[in-house]
């Protein structure tokens, strides 16, 4: 697949977990299911210094993940029916010396690899050997001028002509090569970047990735990264400009719906976490993202590196965990940080929950990706 009979199938605001009904059926019964998607990081190490990071303020105990560990915990993974796994969460991945043999395992064995980098270290030797394997690969790339980008994500502007250059290679190797894999570029825009927004939707006209999403920046509970979100709302005309630069090989979209939330919940259980569970570089095994630091100890449920992945998966406090969050003791709208990475998956669940969505086998085309709800 490639050019624009993507784009109609492309989801990228929104969630796929309704195509995943026998997974919802079987958490409604109380089975202890798998989750569909594990969003992890190979290390907590990235060689940026992004200013809008929001995994600087997760600090944990790190261990390393070697590639014994990542074996078996893929092993684990297929074994009890996980789907996809991203490589995104907390650090960045491409830096880890079992990055490229995680994507190629993980595929052998059946499941949906994905990946979120800066792009920097993805040299053509390595693009070649991961690309086959992938269903996507997004480059967070915030900004659509060299001095902007080396301000805003904290390296040499040099940096800049060579993340272009890799993503060149990305779209020259899966031409060449007929993959359905997707190359994405996303841009974390806080109100500050506004600046950026038309620059870098030009950028990616001209270096033509498959799409450039333009999506909020999270903020953890305490509000540390200072994010105005009612700054954005000033943003929106210049964002339409940028979705007007879409052509037929090319898409820009913006992450409306959670643009538009102003950092807000419909919801306060989180159901999201037993279908899409995130991993920390460190190993560590918790519900989510914004739990990762260490003051969140008691939903902290163990860690890959120290212990098999289905041994963890099937333990009583990996389920009370899971269980406490989707309970009336838990409020996501007062207890966690604005728009995590569960928040579709969470909005749709909540509307079944109470009644106003009813569980139905989706009409129309299967979209991309849909291992990663």
């Amino acid at each position: 697949m490639s050019g624009m009979e993507d784009h109609t199938q492309l989801i990228l605001d929104g969630t796929k977990i309704q195509w995943h009904l026998d997974r919802i059926q079987s958490w409604e019964r109380g089975e202890r299911i798998a989750p569909i998607t594990i969003d992890m990081a190979l290390t907590r190490a990235c060689n940026y210094a992004c200013h809008f990071c929001y995994a600087m303020l997760q600090e944990n105990d790190r261990q390393v993940l070697t590639r014994d560990v990542m074996f078996n915990f893929l092993e684990d993974c297929a074994e009890i029916g996980v789907k996809g796994i991203s490589l995104v969460s907390d650090g960045e991945s491409t830096i880890s010396p079992v990055f490229v043999d995680t994507i190629i395992r993980g595929s052998e064995l059946g499941m949906s690899m994905a990946c979120g980098t800066n792009g920097l270290v993805l040299n053509r030797r390595k693009l070649e050997l991961i690309l086959p394997h992938m269903t996507y690969l997004r480059v967070n790339f915030s900004a659509g001028e060299p001095k902007r980008y080396a301000e805003i994500m904290g390296v040499k502007e040099e940096w800049f002509h060579k993340v272009c250059q890799n993503i060149r290679d990305m779209m020259d190797i899966k031409r060449k090569n007929n993959l359905s894999v997707t190359i994405g570029m996303q841009m974390v825009l806080m109100p500050q970047y506004a600046d950026q927004i038309l620059p870098l939707a030009r950028l990616g006209k001209e270096i033509r990735p498959d799409y450039l999403v333009i999506k909020h920046c999270s903020d953890n509970e305490d509000g540390d990264l200072g994010v105005d979100y009612t700054a954005y709302r000033r943003l929106y005309d210049t964002l339409r400009e940028a979705e007007a630069l879409s052509d037929e090989e090319y898409l820009v979209t913006v992450k409306w719906s959670k643009i538009e939330a102003d950092g807000k919940r419909s919801y306060q259980r989180c159901y999201g976490a037993p279908f899409m569970l995130q991993i920390s570089g460190s190993g560590l095994v918790a519900p989510c993202g914004m739990l990762f630091n260490e003051r969140y100890k008691k939903l902290h449920i163990g860690n890959i590196a120290e212990q098999r992945f289905k041994d963890i998966w099937a333990s009583d406090h990996y389920w009370e965990v899971m269980n406490y969050l989707a309970s009336p003791h838990f409020n996501a709208q007062k207890m966690c940080g604005s728009l995590c990475l569960q928040h579709k998956v969470n909005e749709f669940l909540d509307e079944h929950k109470k009644g106003r969505l009813s569980l139905v086998n989706p009409k129309g085309p299967v979209p991309q990706h849909i291992n990663f709800v």
